[in-house]
C-alpha cells in the first residue's frame, strides 16, 4: 500500500511550510524521516521523533539511544509505517531538532493500493526554515530582517544564510523539481 500524507510546519504562515507525499507504508520510521528530510531541505543535523501529538505522547518513536531511553521509545529502525499510520485522516506528530522543536503535522489523506518501491513528493510549498535559526520565533526573525534591506541585521543574515551578492531569498521558493529528486534518492 501506498501512503499520501501532507506534513506540515507547525506555526508557520506567510507562507506555510508543506511537503506532500507518497511513500510505501512497508518503510521504516527512520526512512520515513530521511524522506522528509529530503523533501524539506533540512540536513539532518539533529534528533527527531514521531509521536501521536509531540512530546510526552506514546507511542514515541525515535533512534534507540541506550543512554537516555527509558524504556518507552519503539525504535524508528524497525518500526513500519503500516503498524501505526493506517488509517485515512490519522494525524500524527514529527518533530525535528529538540533545539528548534520544529513539530510537523502528518496527515494520512489517503491510502492508495499501490505497491511501489520508492516515496514521491507530489508537491509543497514555501522554504524551507533554515538549520539552527531558533524555530518558528526565530524563523519569523529571518523573514523580518530579509525583506528589509536596511536592517541593521541585513547584512549578516545575508552572509549566514550563504547568499552571494545579488542573490535573493524568498520565503515563497521552493524547487519542486530538486526536492523530488533528492526524495527518489532516498
Amino acid at each position: 500500500m501506498l501512503l499520501q500524507l501532507k506534513i506540515q510546519i507547525k506555526g508557520i504562515t506567510k507562507p506555510p511550510v508543506w511537503r506532500k507525499l507518497l511513500v510505501p507504508d512497508y518503510f521504516t520510521f527512520d526512512r520515513l524521516h530521511q524522506v522528509i528530510q529530503e523533501a524539506f531541505g533540512w540536513k539532518n543535523y539533529h534528533l527527531y521523533q514521531f509521536s501521536p501529538k509531540g512530546f510526552g505522547s506514546y507511542p514515541e518513536i525515535a533512534i534507540i539511544d541506550e543512554e537516555w531511553d527509558e524504556g518507552n521509545t519503539e525504535d524508528a529502525e524497525l518500526l513500519i509505517l503500516k503498524d501505526i499510520l493506517n488509517q485515512t485522516g490519522q494525524k500524527f506528530t514529527y518533530i525535528y531538532d529538540f533545539g528548534d522543536s520544529w513539530t510537523h503535522q502528518i496527515v494520512v489523506e489517503d491510502i492508495l493500493d499501490k505497491h511501489v518501491l520508492k516515496a514521491e513528493l507530489l508537491e509543497g510549498k514555501g522554504a524551507c526554515p533554515p538549520e539552527d535559526c531558533g524555530s518558528t520565533w526565530g524563523y519569523q526573525n529571518v523573514k523580518d530582517v530579509m525583506k528589509d534591506i536596511h536592517h541593521e541585521e541585513h547584512d549578516e543574515m545575508r552572509a549566514w544564510l550563504g547568499l552571494e551578492k545579488g542573490e535573493k531569498w524568498d520565503p515563497n521558493y521552493f524547487d519542486l523539481q530538486a526536492a523530488k529528486k533528492r526524495v527518489a534518492a532516498v
